[in-house]
């Protein structure tokens, strides 16, 4: 079986559970660290060409981080495509299962029992505070409705203020984010990277808690650990 990712988070589960099956990945497929695969480019523009070349069996991707043109181009080059579909937990892990047994992996690995196992058995919030959730500025966009962020957050008590907006990552001016008054700004190193010294001078006088985006936005071995990565940085922005 060879199999090219073009999720990093799939990339991960599938290197975790079936070593030996990627043959390509994109450049953005950090772990598992010293992965070495050939690399096809990024996850909005991969290489069709170095991709095709690489005879796969199998390009994994998703609807949400891949361009469907370029699903198609290599469709029409007459590689098969597994798209993926992830607005929720539950909905990660069901597709997991599917892209795992796509790619010949036999028996149910570990990591995916004990993931699952951790987010069934999650203790019932004592609160439930209001956040923001930036993933880009310049301009500024948050999550909105219908992400598998948002639903990572709001099994771990956070509600995030857009959840209900029209749109899954709305564009919203600085002044409106600040006027909407959480009790909490999250913000992930990714997709845009905030940092200690990047975002929360934005949001003055409001808590702020740099989390992990792996474990915010990844579906993969990371969900195992998720929430407590993220529930200790929650925590530690609201003391």
């Amino acid at each position: 079986m060879r199999v090219v990712s073009l999720v990093p988070s799939l990339t991960e589960a599938v290197a975790r559970s079936a070593p030996g099956v990627l043959v390509g990945a994109t450049d953005w497929c950090t772990h598992p660290p010293g992965l070495e695969v050939v690399r096809v480019g990024g996850t909005k523009n991969p290489k069709a060409d170095r991709i095709v070349s690489l005879a796969p069996d199998l390009v994994i991707a998703n609807e949400e981080e891949n361009r469907e043109p370029d699903l198609a181009a290599l469709r029409a080059a007459g590689v098969e495509v597994l798209v993926t579909e992830i607005r929720d937990v539950p909905q990660a892990f069901r597709e997991l299962a599917r892209v795992l047994d796509a790619c010949g992996v036999a028996a149910r690995p570990r990591w995916l029992d004990e993931a699952e196992e951790t987010w069934s058995s999650l203790p019932r919030p004592a609160a439930r505070p209001t956040a923001i959730v930036p993933v880009w500025r310049r301009p500024w966009m948050v999550l909105g409705r219908d992400t598998f962020a948002g639903d990572v957050l709001a099994r771990l008590g956070v509600d995030h203020v857009y959840a209900a907006h029209p749109d899954r990552y709305p564009r919203i001016p600085l002044e409106e984010l600040r006027a909407a008054a959480p009790d909490l700004v999250v913000l992930p190193d990714e997709p845009y990277r905030f940092t200690a010294d990047d975002g929360p001078e934005a949001f003055p006088g409001l808590p702020c808690a740099l989390v992990s985006g792996r474990h915010l936005t990844w579906y993969g071995p990371s969900l195992a650990e998720a929430p407590r990565v993220l529930g200790r940085a929650l925590r530690a922005a609201r003391p």
